[in-house]
C-alpha cells in the first residue's frame, strides 16, 4: 500500500498508516493508550452497574471523587495498587493470561 496516495481499506491498514507497523514505538504507545482508555471505560461501566456514584465509590475506597472522575476519564495515571482497589470496589478482579506468541 502506498501510504501517501492509497486510502486504507481495513482497520489494520488504517492503524498501520496512522500509528506505524506493529512493534514500532508509535504503535505501542497508541495501543497502550487505547488499552488504558478501555480499562477506564470498563471501570466506569462496572461502577454504574453496581449503582454507585463516583462520590459513593470514593467514600467506599477513601479516595476523592475528583480522583475517581479523573481516572474514569483517563486524565491521570494511577498506581496499580490503587487501580486494583478501585476494581475490587466495583466487584471486579484482575486476571492475567498469557498473550499468544509470547513465551
Amino acid at each position: 500500500m502506498n501510504l501517501s496516495t492509497d486510502k486504507p481499506k481495513t482497520f489494520k491498514e488504517l492503524l498501520d498508516q496512522k500509528y506505524g507497523q506493529k512493534e514500532t514505538e508509535s504503535r505501542m504507545l497508541f495501543e497502550a493508550k487505547a488499552e488504558a482508555f478501555y480499562l477506564c471505560e470498563m471501570l466506569k461501566e462496572e461502577r454504574k452497574k453496581a449503582t454507585l456514584t463516583q462520590e459513593q465509590l470514593a467514600e467506599l475506597l477513601h479516595l476523592k471523587k475528583s480522583f475517581i472522575s479523573r481516572v474514569e476519564n483517563g486524565k491521570v495515571d494511577v498506581q496499580l495498587s490503587t487501580f486494583l482497589k478501585m476494581l475490587r470496589g466495583v466487584g471486579l478482579e484482575l486476571t492475567l493470561t498469557p498473550r499468544a506468541g509470547i513465551s
